[in-house]
């Protein structure tokens, strides 16, 4: 079976200038850029997904505005299809699995922001879809977040979500392994 490639959430808010800029979102960008140009090069089918957030009290990813857009790094082509999604789970309450079955699909190549949420979301929700996952970690990105009094920096953020990961849903590589 020939692998689909799922790009979640790369979108101008997680970027410098965004509402909710990510660490490292550029460089997870580029590589998530060059995932794109070799699934193209080799015809292999791409899909985007685009978060909008419906509760404007979240302050990104709001309708009407710029940083809802895909980034111009991986911008889709009119042929590839960009799934619309309100919930971290790309699956949930969209045309993601049932466009994934139209192809037959069974690997799934997957990357994106942010690592803890929809990342770690559609992997699993995927991978209980009997897809096989890989995630491509340095092509995903994550941010400090603040748990109980304590900023957890991203780079353990990610980390920490990319363990999980590999530990029971996808196979876990560097952009390096795929390319």
């Amino acid at each position: 079976m020939k692998p689909v490639l799922v790009l979640v959430g790369i979108q101008n808010d997680y970027f410098p200038g965004g509402k909710m800029e990510l660490a490292n979102m550029e460089i997870a960008s580029t590589n998530a850029r060059s995932l794109l140009d070799m699934f193209r090069y080799q015809g292999l089918p791409v899909f985007h997904v685009q978060h909008t957030c419906l509760q404007h009290s979240a302050g990104y990813f709001l309708p009407g505005t710029s940083g809802i857009e895909i980034h111009e790094s991986v911008g889709p082509l009119p042929s590839e299809p960009v799934i619309k999604k309100n919930f971290p789970n790309s699956f949930r309450q969209t045309e993601l699995l049932q466009q994934l079955r139209s192809l037959k699909a069974s690997d799934l190549i997957i990357c994106g922001a942010m690592s803890h949420v929809c990342i770690d979301a559609t992997t699993r929700a995927a991978s209980d879809h009997e897809f096989k996952c890989t995630v491509v970690q340095d092509a995903c990105a994550a941010c400090d977040i603040n748990f109980r009094g304590r900023t957890v920096s991203a780079e353990v953020v990610h980390s920490v979500a990319m363990s999980s990961l590999a530990f029971a849903y996808a196979k876990v590589v560097d952009i390096g392994q795929l390319i």
